[in-house]
Formats: C-alpha cells, sequence, structure tokens
C-alpha cells in the first residue's frame, strides 16, 4: 500500500459519514494505546500510521457513538492496498483492545491476507463452509496474541455460489459471535458482487479508493448500490494520495 492515504475528506459523491469524520471533533486515542501501536508498528511511516489510528477510532474505538465490531474492508476497482489496510487496521485493534479479533480473508477471488502476513494458507473460510467443526478450529492466532486470521483456505470453486450459501452466512454470523470483533477484506466492487453480500452480515462497509484511477462516476454507482442493498457506508480511505504541494502546507490550507 501506498505511503500516503487518507480518510476521504470529498464527499461530493455521496459518503455521508466522510463528510461527518472530516467535521466533527472526536476525542483522542489514551496515549498508552498510541505508544504501543507505535512501538508496534514502528516500520510504518508516521504520516500513515496517523492516518490509520485515525481510521481505527472513528471505526471501532468511538465513545460518542455506536461503534463497529465488524467491519468489511472493499476497494472499488483494485485490491492491491485494500487487503493491507485490512491487515493493518488488525493489527492496531489488537494491540489497542483487550478482546479477541478475527482479521477473515473475504476475497475469495485472489486470497493474500496469508501472504501479508507471511504465513502458509492451510485451512480456511473455505474450508469451514464446507466441513463440521468450530470455526475456531479452521482460524490461527498470528499475533498479537489477541488476534486470529481465518485465511481463504482451499480453493474456492465457485466463490458466488460458496458466498450465498447458508452454510456461508452461518459461519459469519459465527465469527461475530466467537470472536469480539471482526475485521474482513473483499474483492473489487467494480467487478464482483461479493461485498454486497457479505456487508450485510457485518456492521457495515470502508470503501477503499485509488487516487488517480477511481473514477467518480464509478464510486457514485457503488455507493448507490450498497445502500440499495441496504449496506451500510461507514466511511471512505482514499489510497495513493499524493499532494502537488508539501503535505504540511497542504494540511493548512
Amino acid at each position: 500500500m501506498s505511503k500516503n492515504y487518507e480518510l476521504l475528506q470529498q464527499a461530493d459523491f455521496g459518503l455521508g459519514s466522510a463528510r461527518e469524520w472530516a467535521t466533527e471533533s472526536r476525542p483522542a486515542m489514551p496515549q498508552e494505546a498510541v505508544d504501543a501501536l507505535s512501538q508496534d508498528v514502528s516500520f510504518v511511516e508516521p504520516t500513515l500510521r496517523e492516518e490509520a489510528l485515525k481510521l481505527l477510532q472513528r471505526l471501532f474505538l468511538d465513545s460518542k457513538q455506536s461503534s463497529s465490531k465488524a467491519v468489511l474492508f472493499a476497494p472499488i476497482d483494485t485490491s492491491r492496498g485494500c487487503d493491507w489496510l485490512s491487515v493493518l487496521t488488525a493489527k492496531l485493534l489488537a494491540k489497542s483492545v483487550s478482546g479477541s479479533i478475527c482479521l477473515a480473508e473475504g476475497n475469495l477471488r485472489s486470497p493474500s491476507l496469508s501472504h501479508a502476513l507471511g504465513v502458509d494458507p492451510e485451512r480456511g473460510l473455505v474450508d469451514a463452509a464446507q466441513q463440521q467443526g468450530s470455526i475456531k478450529e479452521f482460524a490461527r492466532r498470528v499475533g498479537p496474541e489477541n488476534l486470529w486470521l481465518l485465511s481463504a483456505g482451499a480453493p474456492a470453486q465457485d466463490a458466488a455460489v460458496l458466498l450465498n450459501s447458508d452454510r456461508m452466512k452461518n459461519r459469519i454470523c459465527e465469527l461475530r459471535t466467537e470472536f469480539d470483533y471482526l475485521v474482513m477484506n473483499a474483492p473489487p466492487l467494480s467487478g464482483f458482487a461479493d461485498a454486497l453480500l457479505l456487508g450485510q452480515w457485518l456492521d457495515g462497509v470502508v470503501l477503499v479508493l485509488e487516487a488517480n484511477s477511481t473514477r467518480r462516476e464509478a464510486a457514485v454507482r457503488i455507493v448507490e448500490s450498497l445502500r440499495s442493498a441496504n449496506v451500510s457506508v461507514l466511511g471512505a480511505v482514499l489510497n495513493n494520495r499524493t499532494f502537488p504541494i508539501p503535505a504540511a502546507i497542504y494540511k493548512r490550507l
């Protein structure tokens, strides 16, 4: 993922929650949480870490409104950056709360979370939807201690049919019961309807847009489709954001 990404400030294509995030004043995250996270993700560029912490707080830790417990990260037209953002969010959340977190692979088309974490895929969500046993039997701890990974597992022969099955719906509901928090990714919305379905079973979707790539018209259509499917749009992240002038000056404008 690019070192430059930010919570989307431009809400002119219908992302009302993004406008709220840009204008509302919110309490700062506890300093001890910030310190712990900074030590754990010291490899992350400071500006990126700052934006990630803002995203984390507004999704999961905002005491002024009902916080989410299960969030889907869905790209508009490319998974590049969305998967990395899902991993970073889950790791930061695991350092910020004492509850259990599951990072689950919802992109059965081209899974990548296991690769991002440097572990073998082994069994995962596809296997859980086809076999018996507790959902935790198909997941593994990846560190910190309260963070679990549920990879895709076996290749999905027909992802659309599998995602539309009652068995898959029951497994997603089981994930929400077994873990305190659920972070899941999805394949691009421009090519697949998977996020429309998965988003109905979670608290909502965070859209991931690529600067200089995602077309405004496409984003508008997708937001309308999500809302028509009764999927909450929690906000958006703009990846690969570049500044024509230094970022410090840009923020003062």
